[in-house]
Order: C-alpha cells, then sequence, then structure tokens
C-alpha cells in the first residue's frame, strides 16, 4: 500500500487539477488519476513507485540524472512514460511540476488553459 503522507501529497496535486479524479486502473486498487477517463497519473499495486506521461526527451533526462529516483517503467516507457520512486527521498516541488506537465500533456486544451489561468 502506499505511504498515507505519500498518497496525500498525490491527491492534493492531482486532484487540484481540472476535472481530475481519482479512480483505479483496470482491476488494480492503486490509486490512478485521470481526465476525462484519460491516464495522467498511476501508482503500483506496492505502493512504491508512480508513473507519469512526459514530454519528448523528459524521461531520459530524469533517468539519465537521478536514477536512484526515476526509471523506465514496464509497459507505459515506451509510451514516453516515466517512472518515480516513492520510497526514496523526492523532490515535491518536481513532482508537483510532473505531474502537472502530465495533465498538460493528456487533457483537452481547454481545461488546460483553465488550469494554467488563461480562461
Amino acid at each position: 500500500m502506499i505511504d498515507d503522507e505519500v498518497g496525500a501529497r498525490l491527491r492534493e496535486i492531482c486532484l487540484s487539477l481540472p476535472e481530475a479524479i481519482e479512480k483505479p486502473f483496470g482491476g488494480h486498487t492503486a490509486p490512478s488519476f485521470r481526465v476525462r477517463d484519460k491516464l495522467f497519473l498511476m501508482t503500483s499495486e506496492d505502493g512504491l513507485t508512480m508513473m507519469f506521461k512526459a514530454g519528448p526527451g523528459v524521461q531520459e533526462a530524469l533517468v539519465a540524472s537521478t536514477p536512484e529516483r526515476f526509471f523506465v517503467p514496464a509497459y507505459v516507457g515506451g509510451k514516453g512514460w516515466v517512472g518515480a520512486r516513492l520510497d526514496v527521498e523526492q523532490d515535491w516541488d518536481e513532482i508537483d511540476e510532473l505531474i502537472r506537465d502530465s495533465y498538460r500533456l493528456i487533457a483537452p486544451k481547454r481545461l488546460v488553459a483553465l488550469m494554467d489561468g488563461q480562461v
């Protein structure tokens, strides 16, 4: 299970985004977050990792610069998703920014504009 403090931080970040909801992925019970039924953040069943969508080059840069925190996840890594370890010390400002970027890549433009205060 995901650490309560880590889970609360992830929920606070994700659910602050326009129309974001928490809904498990497939038959899993671990927290996952979606916008318009499209995933922008998933957590592992054991609560030790999370995965998020990233723009071109971000996955490679994060994994190369801090492999103790970031990794290429199975299945979705080839589609530009990044894995982050939740059982190590993380920079929560950076995690917040990465989650918001993942949301921007997945959400409709109108919701992204709303999030960025452009509406």
